[in-house]
């Protein structure tokens, strides 16, 4: 995910932190030294430190239940909403994503639980339902934390796990695209008025929401993907009249392509067609900006791109699109000579063309550059 960090990996799973985390993490810093002034507010990261932790423990809930249907589970990202599980496939059905979904939040109340009864009849709900008050004893607020953890991320705001668990609940009588939309469509629903909340009481708020809102777009354009790629492969959809650039060719040379052609990322290939690199418009900017026209095209190329072979479904492109932090993936042959390409307008297309006649069957495309 972008804007994340990597801090460390558990059984072959990188645990990521959110830079919205860190923002939680200095308002919470700012509000307890309001209150306290410095010793208050090393407590107040003293107790983010703890909550950190019960939520990396709520995320390998998920994974332990993920892993016993089989399903990796290659990262986690933490957030203020208390994280996500990235699986390296779908559930196989309704009960899978339910036992996933409903594993997490069952981490934490274990946890509050155990705190509440090593507390003893110390704590109150009072003290329960106020774990942002600092006066309160700091095992009172983890466990408050806790519940108010379960209580937050049940509701049904795909792709929370609340969300999540509404999907299972659907999925039971629709298709898992169809129920993937309703529920993305709800979370949204949820996220704007989370937003506007966000606007008159807690500013945290509206960046929870911003996050939920394009999540739950995310989810919904996958699903949608996964569903035409059955039995359909990245060969019937690709873009397979296109532009290249040779590994000896100049900026200028792109320069003139981008403005030429309705292309915006040109692959970079050796005198065989093999792949060595893409040049993005926003490389081909900053090459021109930094190095100037004269400049090769290999400097300025990326040469971290993935590829794909015809063969893959069409959902892998955008998956691997993502994960790189790239606009397009070349499609190669088994000599890693470039015989099309996939990029989000093509996906756009795709989704567009399905909502608008679900007997669309995509067979193929050509690109052509004016």
């Amino acid at each position: 995910m972008q804007w994340s960090v990597k801090i460390g990996s558990v059984g072959g799973t990188e645990i990521r932190v959110h830079l919205t985390f860190w923002l939680l993490l200095i308002w919470i810093w700012v509000m307890h030294y309001r209150i306290g002034g410095p010793p208050a507010a090393w407590e107040g990261v003293a107790f983010v430190i703890s909550v950190f932790l019960c939520v990396v423990l709520h995320e390998f809930g998920h994974i332990a239940a993920a892993r016993s249907f089989g399903i990796k589970t290659p990262d986690i990202t933490l957030l203020p909403i208390g994280g996500l599980a990235r699986l390296e496939r779908n559930p196989a059905g309704p009960f899978e994503e339910f036992v996933i979904a409903i594993a997490g939040p069952l981490v934490n109340v274990v946890i509050a639980g155990l705190l509440v009864i090593f507390i003893g009849g110390a704590v109150g709900w009072e003290q329960l339902l106020a774990p942002q008050d600092p006066r309160i004893d700091f095992l009172a607020r983890l466990a408050g934390v806790n519940i108010f953890l379960v209580v937050f991320n049940m509701i049904p705001a795909f792709p929370m796990d609340g969300g999540r668990v509404l999907r299972a609940v659907l999925a039971w009588r629709l298709s898992w695209a169809r129920a993937t939309t309703i529920a993305a469509r709800i979370g949204q629903t949820i996220a704007v008025a989370m937003g506007i909340f966000g606007i008159f009481f807690n500013p945290l708020l509206i960046l929870i929401a911003i996050f939920v809102y394009f999540a739950a777009e995310t989810e919904a354009q996958s699903s949608e993907l996964e569903a035409i790629s059955e039995g359909t492969r990245v060969s019937d959809v690709m873009i397979t009249r296109f532009a290249t650039l040779g590994s000896q060719a100049r900026v200028g040379e792109a320069v003139e392509l981008l403005l030429s052609t309705s292309q915006s990322e040109f692959p970079v290939v050796d005198e065989a067609g093999r792949f060595e690199g893409l040049m993005t418009r926003e490389g081909i900017v900053r090459a021109m900006r930094e190095r100037g026209a004269g400049a090769s095209v290999m400097d300025g190329m990326r040469r971290d791109v993935p590829t794909l072979d015809e063969q893959s479904p069409i959902d892998a492109s955008l998956k691997l699109m993502q994960e790189a932090s790239v606009p397009a993936v070349p499609i190669v042959d088994r000599n890693r000579r470039v015989v099309g390409l996939m990029n989000y307008e093509t996906i756009g297309e795709l989704l567009m063309l399905r909502n608008a006649d679900e007997r669309f069957r995509p067979r193929g495309r050509d690109r052509r550059s004016p």
